[in-house]
């Protein structure tokens, strides 16, 4: 399929709410990432609008893994800043408990499209600046290319409430079972 992935971290705006929402920048326009590939502004334009016409969406992966698609993304947009999205975290599925658990933690602060070049050019500089691209995907991710923004969890999750409320129960059941 010939998929490119390219990496960026949550930048202050991106929030976890206590209802699994996430929403934050994919990708920043006019940055160089660490692979010298520069976006341009509009780059996803025909994309997103073939994905409305189709009624297709981008699809929210873990670590871009197709066989864990993760949550959905709600809105996903171009502003002047870069790509936008917007989605929830299932939190029906074990992968997207997990995933709400690491963003709320801190663990987790990358986001990493999945998209295949239709054009592209060389800047003076030998960088490749992507005109269009065909986007697929945006997963969460571990290790970030693109090095400019940060994660913030703006309020505690309620699953990470709810996992920290089990560890409490099973410690307190240790206790007991450990009373002669």
């Amino acid at each position: 399929m010939d998929l490119e992935c390219k990496f960026s971290i949550f930048d202050s705006a991106l929030s976890l709410t206590s209802d699994a929402m996430i929403e934050g920048y994919a990708s920043h326009f006019g940055r160089a990432d660490q692979g010298g590939d520069i976006v341009c502004k509009g780059a996803y334009s025909v994309s997103l609008a073939a994905l409305k016409r189709e009624g297709r969406a981008v699809k929210m992966l873990w670590q871009h893994d197709p066989a864990q698609p993760i949550g959905v993304w709600d809105e996903v947009r171009e502003d002047d800043k870069g790509l936008w999205v917007k989605g929830r975290l299932l939190d029906t599925i074990g992968k997207g408990r997990e995933a709400a658990a690491l963003i709320a933690a801190g663990a987790i602060d990358g986001l990493s499209i999945g998209y295949r070049t239709k054009r592209a050019v060389k800047n003076d500089k030998g960088q490749r600046v992507l005109t269009e691209l065909e986007l697929w995907e945006v997963s969460l991710v571990t290790f970030p290319m693109l090095t400019s923004a940060r994660v913030g969890a703006k309020t505690d999750s309620l699953i990470a409430q709810d996992m920290r409320d089990m560890a409490a129960a099973l410690r307190a059941a240790q206790k007991d079972m450990a009373r002669p």
